[in-house]
C-alpha cells in the first residue's frame, strides 16, 4: 500500500516537519486515502513529545514515519507564530478522532478500535453505537497482548477490511506493533489516539472548550489527578519553554529518518 500525503506546507520546528493543516484538511485528506486505497498514518505532537524525542530514539523514528504529523498541543501553535514558522491551527488528536468517526457514520464506513483495558473498549464501542450509529465497528482488541499474539491482532485487523484503525496503545508497543506489522495491514487510515479512548468511553472528561482555546488542557488533567500529574507537566513544560527559547537562537538541525520502509512507494495527492 503507497502512502498518500497531502499538497501543502509544512513547517520546521524542533527538528520535525509538522504538517500547516486544519482539521477539515485532515478529514478531507484522510477521505481521499479511503477512496484510493493508500496509507495514511497520523502523528500527532505536542509540548512533552517535543521534549521526550530528543532522548527517545523510538518516539522520534515513529514520528518521523507518519504521512502527516499534526500539532496536537495548543503550546506548538504558539511556538511555531514566535518561531516565524505559523501553523494555522491546533489539530488535536481526539478532535479528528470524533471527526473521523462522524464521516464514517455519514459514509458507513467500516473502523477497527484497537488498545486500552477491555472494559474501556467495550465502553468506546457503545459510545461508538450510540453517537456515530452509521459507523461499521468491524473488530477490536483491548491492548493487552504479549509479543507471540502480535502476528495474531495483527491478521485479525487485516482481515476485517477496515478504512479506520484507531489505536489506544502505550509507547513503544504502539511503535513496534506499527513498525513490526503496519504494512501487512491493508488499513488506509492509521491514527494513534493515546487516551482518547477513555474520553469517548466516559471514564475521563476533557477540558471545556474554553481552557482548550487558552492552552491549559493539561492544567484541567493535573486538577483531576494532581498526585500522579503534577511534577510530570511541571518537569515538561519547563523543558520545553527552554528548548523554544533555544530554538529562538539556533535551530534544531531536522532529524532524518532511519528507516526506509515507510517512504517506499510514497505518493502525493
Amino acid at each position: 500500500m503507497t502512502a498518500l500525503i497531502g499538497r501543502h506546507p509544512r513547517r520546521d520546528l524542533f527538528g520535525l516537519r509538522i504538517d500547516a493543516m486544519t482539521l477539515d484538511a485532515v478529514v478531507e485528506l484522510a477521505d481521499v486515502a479511503i477512496r484510493t486505497r493508500r496509507r495514511l498514518l497520523v502523528g500527532v505532537v505536542n509540548a512533552a513529545k517535543i521534549v521526550h524525542l530528543r532522548s527517545d530514539p523510538l518516539l522520534r523514528s515513529s514520528l518521523l514515519e507518519c504521512d502527516v504529523l499534526l500539532a496536537d498541543g495548543q503550546s506548538v501553535v504558539w511556538a511555531s507564530r514566535l518561531l516565524g514558522e505559523p501553523l494555522p491551527e491546533r489539530v488535536a488528536g481526539i478532535d479528528l478522532f470524533e471527526q473521523l468517526l462522524a464521516r464514517a457514520d455519514r459514509d458507513r464506513r467500516s473502523v477497527y478500535l484497537l488498545g486500552a483495558t477491555p472494559s474501556v473498549l467495550d465502553a468506546v464501542e457503545t459510545a461508538v453505537d450510540t453517537r456515530w450509529p452509521g459507523a461499521r465497528v468491524v473488530g477490536s482488541r483491548d491492548g493487552y497482548f504479549d509479543a507471540s499474539q502480535s502476528g495474531e491482532v495483527a491478521a485479525s485487523i487485516a482481515a476485517s477490511g477496515a478504512d479506520m484503525l484507531f489505536i489506544a496503545m502505550p509507547s513503544p508497543k504502539k511503535e513496534i506493533f506499527l513498525g513490526t506489522y503496519g504494512a501487512t495491514l491493508g488499513v488506509p487510515v492509521m491514527h494513534g489516539v493515546g487516551g482518547s479512548f477513555d474520553v469517548i468511553g466516559g471514564l475521563t472528561r476533557r477540558a471545556p472548550a474554553r481552557w482548550q482555546r487558552w492552552g491549559l488542557e493539561w492544567l484541567y488533567r493535573v486538577l483531576q489527578e494532581p498526585g500522579r500529574l503534577w511534577r510530570r507537566y511541571l518537569t515538561t513544560n519547563t523543558a520545553f519553554m527552554a528548548l523554544l527559547l533555544r530554538e529562538r537562537v539556533r535551530r534544531t538541525t531536522p532529524y532524518v529518518p532511519t528507516s526506509t520502509t515507510a517512504k517506499e512507494g510514497t505518493a502525493h495527492e
